[in-house]
């Protein structure tokens, strides 16, 4: 049987029980659909690794278990990202702010891709104007004057994201 005829058997055979699998494991829908591709692509990258007959079930779900493992640690370190931007921009929202994670992503989103990559490389990676020009292939006056529009927009988008203490 050539590899792509034992890959699509494979792919029949497994794809549902896998996805319940996944399902039952995934907070979201998209997220054991995401994993269920990663489960096949490694499984068509080791096709030729893949135990033949009663081994190859286990042999699958073990790709799926490790899948999952390696979802779990991308979202923690996208979350705890997240939470380092949130406290590097922290001076830039209201001190009695409640604004979590979801907000500080929803106030980047406002921004445009340059600008957000501005503000994260300068938060993140630390780097100075020179290195952001040379990556983004931007002038370090552009960079500045971006940055400094940047983080005002930002900072006007984690204002309209806390909550209104007016109301209280």
């Amino acid at each position: 049987m050539s590899d792509s005829a034992r890959f699509e058997r494979l792919y029949r055979e497994h794809r549902a029980p896998m996805l319940a699998f996944l399902l039952r494991r995934c907070a979201q829908p998209a997220d054991a659909a995401d994993a269920l591709s990663d489960v096949f692509t490694t499984a068509w990258r080791r096709i030729d690794d893949i135990p033949d007959g009663d081994a190859e079930r286990p042999w699958l779900f073990g790709v799926a278990y490790h899948t999952l493992a390696n979802h779990a640690r991308s979202r923690r370190r996208r979350v705890r990202l997240v939470d380092e931007l949130t406290a590097a921009l922290g001076r830039f929202r209201a001190p009695e702010s409640d604004l979590d994670s979801e907000g500080l992503e929803s106030a980047l989103a406002r921004l445009s891709d340059v600008d957000r990559a501005i503000v994260t490389m300068t938060a993140w990676e630390q780097f100075n104007s020179v290195e952001i020009g040379a990556i983004l292939d931007l002038s370090p006056g552009t960079v500045r004057t971006r940055l400094h529009r940047a983080r005002a927009r930002l900072r006007a988008a984690l204002e309209s994201e806390a909550p209104d203490r007016s109301a209280v």
